[in-house]
């Protein structure tokens, strides 16, 4: 406190009238903030570009401002100006921008609060949260995965509510909020903004597993056989899941599952041989230390018998107990083997996160580990899948990714050649797995013959996160996820400047790619202004995701440091939906049904792709462009557009823009067709895509078509594919799955009558 302050006898008037003693520590914590926002760290030297001399230097300046121009009371906001003028005379600019801009949005906060109709509707939303059900309330459905009729459900729905207007009146430019509300932009989970989390992650398992980890409720140590190794896999993707707001992925869970696979061998190994030698009383014969030691030396499950002939030497008898031990051992690892990989699809399909009222979104990529320990667990997870949950209800979760590769599973004199076409089989019953391309330029272009942490892994929503402008040396998958994404209503902006309006014959695609740009460009200040927010988090907000070092060098920092050094490997990822009503309005064809507006689609989204390599440049930061996953919001924009400009044929006309660069589901063509048209804009979103094909039938009948779409997929450049089909369920016994003439879970025949107790039991589990 200086001696000029301690002259000061003033009284301070708040806001409210309400008169207080004048008290400077006040005015060095706003100061402080102020500087803290904007506060780097130089990752050589470890010091701040800011320290107390500079917050004192100010904070001294506004002191004797204060001094002179006032004598008896000062206001609030007299305060806060001779703060900003302090600022700008000592040359602190861009402190300044940060203090005046929460100024205004704490200005904006207050305002929106005070606004009878915002209120009126906030209050409403929460009315409905606490007193309707998830079919009488949209907001209770938002999340497929969290049950808005639970009471944690609703717990959540009510703090999501509550979050999301407490982000746009405190954390979020007025500008951004407007465009989000008016359905220019759609911020994606805003609720979590002020958390501060990211969206998703690929979490790399073995880092994990190499020296066990913490939850934060108790230590696990390192997992010794497949069962540990299963059992650890699915806590941590549940344990990540309370760190971010998006989903769990997992880079390469067959490579990552394969070292338990062989633990569990050689436990058995060395079971089987002593119990077959002690029944038969050999026992004594053989050093089972010496035994023990050989088998821990072991690198692999597939290996001659014969290498153990110095320790049973010319018996013929002990050769022979010894093979039959191996063969026992090899179908107990194999039997072990599944039963974890039953657990793991059971667990991903129960364990709840988030206070207990959402089930992780879990993903996992797999099908490239040619060893035999490798592909026993691809095996055994399809066959688990396969074979479905307790009544045999196919399991949603993890949404498992087979990875194809050419020389590795795509051909078939390809060592893992059976893998792939089990796939086939399962997800023409099962719907999963879905099929990653890792052949396509776009993912080929980072493969390293023999290192699996370059092959690129996916969410099960379709997130890519791949290349990394900060790092050069970092071109992988693995430990890296996406920071926050944001869509733009592509359609509204063609609405404007095409033909569909008849107020022009020809699109004016001059203003369109403006406006295009211009809402580009207010997309990547906003995830910026977003990225500040995460970065200004500590690392102990993040105890699992950050402490446990899951993010890549989480753990190599402190836990109070800040995390800009290691979140600038995430990515920042612009969104789009409905290219076929954007090309509709712009021309009156979309690009399934013309060459020339294919050509113009691949043009748009060209447009978006540069923009966001130029923002990558200019930026050092890895912006990305995605083909937006969140099919709810299809519903959201073309509402508000309905709205404003009336049914428009072809554009506004269906309850939903079709999903991000499809090929809508009403247009009849042919699978090759769709396929090719979709492929190139594969190429074009690094952030993220998917295609999917339409069955009616069963597919379980067809292996062959199914396969032969999958390679279609391959064929055209297509990233990342997957195939629907229809899944029934039996109304008795909740049987999901492919339902012939007899359900398999409880053998009901199609034409059997239910009993009327059952329907309502039925009905009231829906």
């Amino acid at each position: 406190m200086t001696e000029v302050e301690e002259k000061l006898e003033l009284v301070v008037v708040k806001r409210n009238g309400k008169k207080v003693d004048f008290d400077g520590t006040k005015i060095a914590l706003a100061i402080k903030k102020g500087f803290d926002s904007v506060n780097e760290q130089d990752e050589e030297t470890g010091k701040y570009k800011y320290d107390d001399k500079d917050i004192t230097k100010v904070y001294n300046e506004v002191i004797k401002a204060i001094e002179k121009n006032y004598t008896d009371k000062i206001k609030i906001e007299e305060i806060q100006d001779l703060i900003e003028v302090s600022l700008k005379k000592k040359g602190y600019e861009e402190v300044y921008v940060s203090f005046a801009e929460y100024r205004d949005r704490r200005a904006q906060s207050r305002e929106m609060f005070i606004d009878d109709k915002r209120m009126h509707k906030f209050l409403k939303t929460i009315e409905g949260l606490g007193l309707k059900s998830a079919s009488e309330d949209d907001t209770k459905r938002e999340n497929a995965n969290v049950d808005g009729d639970t009471a944690m459900g609703t717990m959540l729905q009510y703090g999501s509510t509550v979050s999301k207007e407490f982000a746009k009146a405190y954390l979020v430019k007025k500008k951004f909020s407007d465009a989000h509300d008016n359905g220019e932009i759609h911020i994606h989970d805003m609720d979590f903004l002020a958390m501060g989390t990211t969206t998703c992650m690929q979490i790399e398992l073995d880092r994990l597993f190499k020296k066990g980890f913490s939850t934060g409720h108790g230590y696990l140590r390192p997992p010794k056989d497949i069962a540990s190794f299963s059992a650890l896999a699915a806590i941590a993707v549940q344990a990540n899941q309370n760190d971010q707001h998006g989903g769990q992925s997992i880079p390469a869970f067959d490579y990552f599952m394969a070292p338990g696979v062989l633990m569990t061998f050689k436990k058995q190994f060395k079971q089987q041989i002593s119990d077959y030698l002690d029944l038969e009383g050999l026992l004594s014969h053989i050093s089972m230390d010496r035994v023990a030691r050989e088998i821990d030396k072991l690198e692999s499950i597939n290996f001659s018998i014969e290498i153990f002939k110095p320790i049973y030497k010319e018996s013929e008898q002990i050769e022979r107990l010894f093979t039959k031990a191996y063969e026992k051992a090899l179908a107990k690892t194999d039997r072990l083997t599944y039963q974890a990989m039953e657990a793991f699809i059971h667990n991903l399909n129960t364990m709840h996160s988030r206070a207990g009222a959402q089930v992780p979104f879990s993903s996992i990529n797999f099908g490239t580990d040619i060893s035999p320990e490798g592909r026993m667990v691809s095996l055994n997870f399809l066959k688990a899948t396969d074979a479905g949950l307790g009544k045999g209800e196919t399991p949603i979760f993890p949404v498992s990714i087979f990875k194809v590769k050419e020389g590795v599973n795509f051909n078939t004199e390809d060592p893992n050649y059976d893998i792939f076409r089990l796939s086939c089989e399962v997800s023409a019953k099962r719907l999963f797995p879905n099929f990653s391309f890792l052949d396509a330029p776009f993912n080929l272009e980072f493969y390293k013959p023999g290192d699996y942490r370059t092959e690129v892994g996916y969410m099960g929503c379709r997130t890519r996160v791949m290349s990394d402008v900060t790092d050069l040396n970092n071109q992988t998958t693995g430990g890296r996820g996406n920071l926050s994404f944001t869509s733009i209503n592509l359609p509204r902006i063609a609405i404007k400047h095409g033909i569909c309006l008849k107020e022009r014959t020809k699109a004016d695609m001059d203003g369109f790619y403006k406006e295009l740009g211009e809402t580009m460009e207010l997309v990547r200040d906003q995830l910026l202004e977003r990225f500040e927010i995460q970065c200004n988090k500590r690392c102990y907000n993040f105890p699992f995701l950050i402490e446990q070092g899951v993010w890549t060098d989480g753990d190599k920092l402190k836990p109070t440091d800040r995390m800009r050094k290691i979140l600038k490997h995430g990515s920042l990822t612009l969104g789009f939906i409905g290219l076929a009503e954007t090309l509709k309005a712009l021309i009156g064809e979309h690009h399934g049904e013309s060459e020339k507006a294919q050509k113009l689609g691949l043009e748009i989204i060209g447009f978006m792709r540069e923009k966001a390599n130029e923002f990558s440049k200019d930026y050092n930061l890895n912006f990305t462009l995605i083909a937006t996953p969140a099919e709810g919001l299809s519903g959201r924009f073309v509402n508000i557009d309905r709205a404003i400009y009336g049914k428009i044929k072809g554009v506004t006309d269906r309850g939903y823009y079709t999903n991000s660069f499809h090929v809508p589901v009403y247009y009849n063509t042919s699978i090759k067709h769709k396929l090719e048209t979709e492929a190139p804009y594969h190429n074009l979103t690094n952030g993220g895509h998917i295609s999917y094909i339409e069955f009616d039938g069963n597919t379980a009948m067809n292996v062959d078509a199914f396969e032969s779409v999958i390679r279609t997929m391959k064929e055209v450049g297509i990233g990342y594919g997957a195939i629907n089909h229809p899944v029934d369920r039996d109304p008795v016994c909740g049987y999901v799955g492919v339902i012939g003439d007899v359900c398999p879970g409880c053998g009901r025949k199609e034409f059997d009558s239910v009993p009327l107790e059952e329907v309502k039991n039925f009905q009231c589990g829906c």
